[in-house]
This record gives C-alpha cells, structure tokens and sequence, in this order.
C-alpha cells in the first residue's frame, strides 16, 4: 500500500537519519544529517540469487532537498517497485525512517510443496516384518499356554495326585506327601491313597489276626505296612478309617496312616489300611524278645501315655479334633518304634466324642474288645455309654495291665551281686485264666474275686518301677472314678524324665 500524499513542508533545521549502507563517507550503521528542507529514506530492494531464492537488502539514509526535489523522489520510487525496489521517506521526526518499511514490499514466499519421493519398500523387507510378526504371535500362544498348563497343575497338586507312573521324575516320600497335603492333619486326599494303593506291591505276611492280615510291602522304595481286612470286618475297616482321617489326629504315639481302599476283581474284594510299617513289630512280641534298662523302660511308658492323652483330649478350634477313646488297648495293638517309642495302632472299636454337639458316635460294630484287657465295668455290663469319659476310663484300666507288661521286663539288680534279674514276658492274668479266656473267666477273675496282676517286691527298690507300680494299681481300681486320666499319668512320668535328666547332667559336672 503506497504512502498517503502530503506537501513537502521545509525544515528550518536539519533531519537527523538512521543509516545503514547508506551513510556519508562509507561510515558504518549510526546516523546522517539531512539539511532542512531534506528527508529520512527506506529502501527495500529484491531479488533472486544465483539460486533462484528471493532475496531482500534493506538501505536507509538521508536524502537532500537537491536530490530530484526530495518527496518527488520518493514518489518516482514507490511506482518502480515492480522493478524489484521499493523506497518510502519521511521528514516529520528525527530517525523516524529507522522502523520505516514499506507496506507493500514483496514478501518471501513459500516455495511450492515438493511431493515426496515414490519409495518402494523392497519385498524382503515385508517378508521380515510378515515373519517377525508370525514368531511374536507364536510366543504369545505359547506364553498362554504355559499360563493355562500351570494353573490347571496348580489345582491338581492342590486337590490330588494325578495318578502316574512319574516318568523319570523323582519319586516324592510318602513324609513329604503328607506334608504338602492340606495342613489340617486329616491325612492325604482321597485320589493319593487310590494311587498308592494301586503301586503297592506286597512282599510278605508279617502277622494274622481275627481281623485279618498285616503285610509287609513297598511303595516305590518305602516299605509300608498293609493290613489286609476280612471280608466279614468291613465295619473295622471303615471305622479305622474314619479314625484315621480325622483331623490333627496325627501324632508321633499314633501309628502314621497313609492310605485306604478297596480293591475288587469280581471274584473277591479286598479292603486295605496302609499305614507306616515298623520292623521291630508289636509291643507284645518286642518285649518277648527283649530286656529293657530303666532308660528304655521310661520311654517306652511315656511315649504310650503320650499317645493315649492325645487320643483322648478334644482340640478345641479350627480345624478341632474330637476326643477319642480306643476301646481295645493291649501291647498286640501297639507298635514299638525304632526310636524305642510307642505307636498306637488299631481303631476298629474307638468312639469319638464331639463336645459341641454333646454327641458320642459309636461304630455299628459286632467285635467287641480283647476279653483279657477288659475293664470290671464292661465285664460287668455296668459302663454308661451315654458318658465318654466311662469310654476313657475303661481305657486306663487296659494301660494300667500294659504297664505290668513293660515294668516285668526290666531288670533290676540283685542285692549283694553283680547280677540283674527279670521276670519272663506274661500277658496279664496269665496265671489265672486260660490262654483265650472266655468273657465268663475274665469276669469271675477281675469282677468275683477282684484279682489284679501281682507287684513283685523288686520292683520297689528301683525308681521308675516303683513309680509304674503306684501308676498301674491306680489305673487299674474297680472304680472308674477313682483311676488316673491320661494325661496325668503323662505329666508323672514327665517329671520323672526331667529329674532323671538333671540327675545326669549334675553327675556330668561333677566329674568335669
């Protein structure tokens, strides 16, 4: 847009200018004089370089009233910027020409857009990036996959053992099968004890009795004990079980169950109970076979009480555990540990009592006890079912006849001599009564004529026989109230251990 027209108007003094490539004498950028009557200029000048590129150069001066008459110049200027240059000037300041620009100079423009070359991607690379794509999608099913496979095996370790052969793997033990099993104590989940009992491999019979038979086997390199039932006993089978499975009913006392199950071919049924096997066998025949010392006297008497309070007290909580009476208390049902311990074994007849419910649940069983460990008032007939604690009564008077048993085989020494004596194994009563007495016999012995076992006098003049005697002739009182519970005999035999124990530490000091 051209400067609007306006007389020239002369200056009594002179116009000071901005300069730039226009001052006087070749002087660098600063100021000129233009003598009055003169004017202050902008010149715009554009043009294209050797790169064809627009380029604008920017002049400003001072111009002289002589100058082809000053604003007339201008006005000749402005029309020529279509030759490429553009001036405007201005008098009504001093340096009013520094910030001058004239409107219509040509801009700069924008060179036109280029289109982008026409690149063609080289089919190589699409087969890279198609492939790269394939493997990253085959990683991502397999990654679901192993997601899927281990939570499905997640919940089966959880649950059961899958029944398998292992392959190769390491065969786990049976201890560490049980350890990994729910917690509650209630031995392994039911598809566990199928699977074992189908590796299985029986080897020989070790025992036979009126229930059935016992067998040593294997299972994978674990020798295991498998108890063969009868046909006739499957209500023995089913409530040893039952037992067995009850939580928190395992106990270092307490014969270890491993598994149960049935077996059929069409032609006979076999009814299995397998359970840890110990190789010095029954209580019975390990004291025929052995001499005991006082040490292994005390053990074997407290390990059998500690099984005994843990089967009779009620665990109160989550998971709880009832209290239960074993009802067939005899060292043929107990087992002698390696250690020297006692493992309680054979819960065909034992009664549970859930104290919440004030319920006691007898076994719909037609044996009975063993007739010679019988106490008076089941002999009697007198014992009130409806009352649980008349169940662990009756079961102290069997521990007390058990304790005669163990105390007969361990020696004393013989006053005046070198020499230790013992009396022979003998099943309690064995002097009185026939060796299978009749219910008949057994109640004219215990009940008639109120005989018990006999004390000898040796037995007095060595600690922890004493202590068992005074134990035994409690637990075996014709009143059942009057007899001591498990778990007092338990504490007694305890403190005893504890005494006999400090006693050795102090001889220990003494001779250091």
């Amino acid at each position: 847009m051209a400067p609007k027209s306006r007389k020239k108007k002369a200056h009594a003094k002179a116009l000071q200018c901005y300069c730039e490539g226009h001052c006087p004498d070749l002087r660098s950028n600063g100021t000129c004089e233009a003598r009055p009557g003169g004017s202050c200029f902008s010149v715009v000048k554009s043009y294209r370089d050797e790169n064809n590129e627009l380029v604008s150069e920017s002049t400003f001066g001072c111009m002289s009233p002589e100058q082809s008459g000053g604003l007339l110049q201008c006005k000749v200027a402005t029309a020529a910027h279509l030759h490429g240059t553009n001036i405007l000037c201005c008098d009504h300041e001093d340096f009013c020409n520094r910030d001058l620009i004239p409107e219509d100079t040509p801009r700069t423009t924008e060179p036109p857009p280029v289109a982008p070359p026409n690149v063609q991607i080289p089919v190589y690379a699409i087969a890279i990036l198609v492939s790269l794509f394939v493997v990253l999608l085959l990683l991502i099913v397999l990654l679901a996959l192993c997601v899927l496979h281990r939570r499905r095996d997640h919940r089966r370790k959880k649950h059961c053992l899958v029944e398998s052969s292992y392959g190769n793997q390491i065969s786990p033990h049976i201890s560490d099968l049980v350890d990994q099993s729910s917690g509650s104590g209630s031995g392994l989940p039911l598809l566990v004890q199928r699977t074992i009992a189908k590796q299985v491999h029986m080897m020989h019979s070790v025992g036979k009795g009126r229930y059935g038979e016992v067998w040593l086997a294997k299972w994978r390199d674990e020798r295991v004990a498998v108890k063969v039932f009868f046909t006739t006993e499957e209500a023995s089978w089913f409530r040893e079980t039952e037992i067995y499975q009850t939580v928190l009913m395992r106990h270092e006392n307490i014969l270890g169950f491993i598994a149960a199950d049935i077996k059929g071919t069409g032609s006979y049924t076999q009814m299995l109970l397998i359970t840890d096997y110990h190789e010095l066998g029954s209580l019975h025949d390990f004291l025929q076979r052995k001499v005991l010392n006082t040490e292994m006297t005390r053990n074997l008497a407290l390990s059998l009480a500690s099984g005994i309070a843990h089967l009779h007290t009620h665990i109160l909580g989550t998971p709880g555990k009832p209290a239960i009476a074993h009802r067939d208390i005899k060292s043929k049902n107990i087992l002698v540990k390696r250690n020297g311990q006692c493992a309680i074994a054979d819960f065909g007849l034992a009664v549970m009592y859930n104290s919440e419910l004030d319920e006691i649940c007898i076994a719909k069983n037609t044996r009975v006890g063993t007739r010679r460990y019988m106490a008076p008032e089941v002999l009697q007939q007198t014992l009130n079912s409806s009352q649980f604690d008349q169940f662990k009564m009756a079961d102290m008077y069997s521990v007390g006849l058990v304790l005669w048993e163990i105390a007969r085989r361990c020696m004393t020494p013989i006053k005046g001599t070198k020499n230790t004596t013992c009396e022979d194994y003998a099943l309690p009563y064995h002097d009185v009564v026939p060796n299978d007495p009749s219910f008949e016999d057994m109640h004219a012995v215990v009940c008639v004529k109120n005989f018990r076992p006999p004390v000898p006098a040796r037995w007095q003049d060595e600690e922890i026989l004493s202590v068992l005697s005074k134990i035994m002739q409690e637990c075996w009182h014709p009143n059942p109230a009057v007899r001591l519970t498990a778990l007092r005999v338990k504490k007694t035999l305890c403190k005893l251990e504890e005494d006999f124990t400090n006693s050795i530490k102090k001889s220990e000091q003494y001779f250091v």
